[in-house]
């Protein structure tokens, strides 16, 4: 009997149903933290004086995004003696890790940053370290939250991810600007607020439904057991994955391959870690920081993340790249036109969504590259690796971005123009490896 093809209306029923929904609550969850230790930290430190370079390397404590892979057996592995039994293996992981942000919040907001500089630092590593922690168990969750034969609720639960994530940083991120310029707060009040936002989120995780946890057998209960089990998994998980990589590739294909994934994100990091000095020091307000940087960039992200999807799908991915590395590199220079003009509104919008367009343009062609590159016996942990990869190119660089604009003696425009020129060695190994890559898109198109 044939099936019924489902209507487009009827598609979107998917994203109703409860569990759905749930994830995007974690997503936004999972978004959220990157203000704490981002925006708002780069905001409150620029204004007490510190210098660019010290803001910079603050951005060093989101290394912990990259490596989080290495500590992912001990959430499959460890239970919690009264925790896990309330709330089962997945929701006692995410409830103590969203506590614990919400501990460094409290923290912050009781600090003389300028006094306590390296405690400051130790606190947002905190909230780094259990934000990454937290994505492991979240990515976990949602997977379990759906049988395998649900697809299309698999494929809702992996866009209202995204969709809160974006929600949880833009949306959520641009409260603290608004509070500090409107409110007539302090950043420690905004730290405040940030924490009693993230116990609401929180609290949330204490009344959905735990999912029927299916313990990989290679990890055993017993604590005792848990470092060999963690070298096994490491060479199952890591080892034989990259083996087949390279093997499948050629060694000079995939360091070609790895370089490019490195490089290509760069640019763009240097500019978002330094972005919100810029605005600062340009002459925006926290309130037009908040309303441009973070709202208007919530719903253009998302909107152009669709569009972009639409687009590479049709001029392939390794095209789509190309014109997505370009634009992206061109979008940095509208940047450099704010340094020179001055706080012009109307340009600050044009910018953000020019920037909004290509980043999301890119990421889509970015992720899509990716998962082109995965051997299906791997593809979960071929992909995290190379994800990983990208993340560590942009977090352990763009924390020296700091360092760049002082050596340039605060010279924005001349900072932008050189975000831009860091895209061009990553097209160059884009366009080296261009035909092997168009090949391998060509053929599994035809699967």
């Amino acid at each position: 009997m044939a099936l019924t093809k489902l209507t487009f209306w009827q598609d979107l029923k998917v994203y109703k149903q409860p569990r759905v929904l749930v994830i995007f609550v974690l997503g936004l969850a999972s978004g959220f933290p990157w203000v704490m230790i981002g925006s708002a930290l780069s905001a409150w430190l620029q204004e007490v004086g510190l210098t660019r370079s010290t803001i910079g390397y603050f951005g060093a404590v989101s290394v912990a995004y990259s490596i989080n892979f290495l500590w992912a057996p001990l959430i499959d592995n460890f239970k919690f003696p009264l925790l896990t039994r309330l709330l089962g293996q997945r929701r006692s992981w995410i409830f103590l890790c969203q506590m614990l942000i919400a501990s460094g919040c409290f923290a912050l907001a009781c600090l003389d940053i300028t006094n306590n500089l390296h405690l400051v630092g130790i606190i947002a590593l905190g909230i780094a370290v259990s934000s990454a922690t937290q994505d492991i168990a979240i990515d976990a969750y949602r997977i379990e939250s759906f049988a395998e034969t649900e697809g299309r609720l698999q494929s809702a639960g992996a866009a209202m991810t995204t969709a809160g994530w974006w929600t949880g940083y833009s949306g959520l991120g641009a409260l603290p600007f608004f509070f500090v310029d409107g409110v007539n707060w302090q950043w420690q009040h905004a730290y405040f607020g940030l924490g009693c936002v993230m116990l609401g989120l929180a609290s949330v995780v204490l009344v959905v439904r735990r999912t029927t946890y299916h313990q990989d057998p290679i990890i055993k209960t017993e604590l005792t057991n848990y470092w060999p089990a963690m070298k096994e998994r490491i060479s199952v998980t890591v080892v034989q994955p990259i083996g087949e990589f390279f093997s499948r590739n050629g060694v000079k294909l995939a360091f070609s391959i790895l370089a490019f994934i490195f490089l290509f994100k760069i640019g763009e990091a240097f500019l978002g870690r330094m972005s919100i000095v810029f605005y600062k020091e340009v002459g925006f307000t926290n309130a037009e920081i908040g309303t441009y940087s973070k709202l208007v960039t919530w719903w253009v992200t998302i909107v152009f993340a669709l569009l972009g999807s639409a687009v590479n799908l049709r001029l392939g991915i390794v095209k789509g790249l190309m014109i997505g590395g370009v634009a992206m590199a061109a979008s940095n220079l509208m940047f450099s036109w704010i340094a020179l003009v001055g706080p012009d509104t109307s340009l600050f919008l044009s910018a953000v969504l020019i920037d909004g367009f290509t980043s999301a343009w890119s990421t889509v062609a970015f992720v899509a590259f990716i998962s082109l590159l995965c051997n299906r016996t791997f593809t979960a942990t071929q992909y995290a690796l190379m994800a990983s990869l990208g993340t560590l190119g942009k977090t352990a660089l763009a924390s020296y971005s700091g360092v760049i604009v002082d050596s340039m003696n605060g010279n924005w425009a001349l900072f932008f123009v050189l975000t831009a020129v860091m895209v061009i060695p990553s097209l160059i190994f884009l366009w080296v490896i261009r035909k092997p890559l168009t090949a391998l898109e060509k053929n599994r198109d035809k699967d």
